[in-house]
């Protein structure tokens, strides 16, 4: 059974479909999924019922005749997210059914494909619905542009982190920027002719390269790229690009946002491989063994005694929410969720720990520390 089950409904369009199912095999590629064996779509099924283990949803494309599409009749509406797509927001009494105008729409004339395609992922668990960004800059070259993005960006419901407005008084600002930094999906360097002769904004880059978090280079006009940013993605603006004030075109904005919703993919999809693969490394060493893969990445592990775990692979911050997750999805087995510790807030760190010992049967484990953690399960 399929770990993953998308289904399409509606009325879409050729052109959409195709798309669609592009953008599904591009997914598997930076996933490692395999289609129609861990994931599958099926479009206009009479029948959508996926299996209990799954994690399903489905996208709805409002167009001719849609509005009188009911769904509920071939699967559960309840418990499955429904992502409904409109063609404009003055479209949706035309072409969304009743019963689903209680969800919050996408509309074909604001957001771009990758927009749509990524919400989808978002509702199955295979990225996040938190949309987190950090703006690094340098204050006397590009405050214009970062003010403006933070709110151009916002708009489009990324969770921006900008320091003038993610810090307040009297708050330690070096841990707390490096602790924000770690909870991004990607770091938007505006790389201005002066960007890596400041202390700040050359380790922002460095740490995020350190924490594996996507880069989305905003060059400057007539700035020479530095030899060390090769392999991040590229926006080069060009000189009519900036006004006056240092601000943004909207045509340079629509690209910056375009191209920021397929390094967010490319970044989670490689940090979580990463963090997989950590894992895979640590349960080899101390001759345990990888039963299987569950939806959202979890992964059943057997150790050498014969212990079974469940496993939790995660990027950024960890929360309570993700440990009851984890908890419930272990089902009465015992439970860890491994993370990445750098960067973090050391009171977060002691809160973390404090909320395992209230929550029998379920563990943090540092990524550093896996091997050592599952070597001694037994002695902790």
């Amino acid at each position: 059974m399929p770990l993953y089950e998308l289904a399409v409904f509606g009325a879409p369009t050729a052109e959409q479909l195709k798309k669609l199912q592009e953008q599904l095999a591009d997914a598997c590629d930076r996933f490692k999924l395999k289609l129609g064996e861990e994931i599958s779509l099926v479009v206009q099924p009479a029948e959508f019922r996926p299996g209990t283990r799954a994690a399903a949803a489905a996208i709805f494309f409002g167009g001719k005749d849609s509005v009188e599409i009911d769904i509920s009749k071939s699967m559960d509406c309840e418990s499955i997210s429904i992502l409904p797509v409109a063609s404009n927001d003055a479209s949706v009494a035309t072409e969304i059914p009743a019963s689903l105008r209680r969800l919050n729409c996408l509309f074909v004339d604001k957001v771009s494909p990758e927009r749509i395609f990524n919400a989808l992922l978002e509702c199955v668990g295979l990225l996040p619905r938190q949309r987190r960004v950090f703006l690094s800059y340098r204050r006397n070259e590009a405050t214009a542009a970062a003010v403006q993005l933070f709110s151009e960006l916002s708009a489009r419901q990324f969770d921006v982190f900008l320091d003038t407005q993610g810090i307040g008084p009297a708050v330690d600002f070096q841990e707390t920027l490096w602790h924000q930094l770690c909870d991004v999906d990607v770091l938007i360097m505006l790389e201005t002719p002066k960007y890596f002769e400041s202390r700040w904004t050359s380790a922002e880059y460095g740490r995020a390269l350190a924490k594996g978090i996507g880069v989305l280079r905003v060059q400057w006009p007539d700035t020479t790229p530095s030899i060390h940013t090769g392999t991040a993605s590229l926006v080069e603006l060009v000189k009519d690009e900036l006004d006056e004030l240092g601000q943004l075109g909207l045509p340079a904005v629509e690209r910056i946002c375009s191209q920021l919703e397929n390094v967010r993919s490319l970044s989670h999809a490689t940090r979580h491989l990463s963090m997989v693969t950590a894992v895979q490394d640590a349960i080899e060493q101390v001759e345990g063994k990888i039963d299987c893969v569950g939806s959202n990445r979890s992964m059943y592990l057997t150790l050498r005694s014969g212990r079974k775990l469940v496993i939790q692979p995660t990027i950024g911050v960890p929360t309570s929410l993700l440990l009851q997750e984890t908890f419930e999805r272990a089902a009465g087995e015992e439970s860890a969720v491994v993370y990445d510790h750098f960067g973090l807030k050391r009171s977060w760190q002691v809160h973390m720990d404090w909320l395992a010992q209230k929550v029998p049967g379920t563990r943090w484990v540092k990524k550093t520390e896996a091997v050592w953690d599952f070597g001694g399960w037994e002695a902790m």
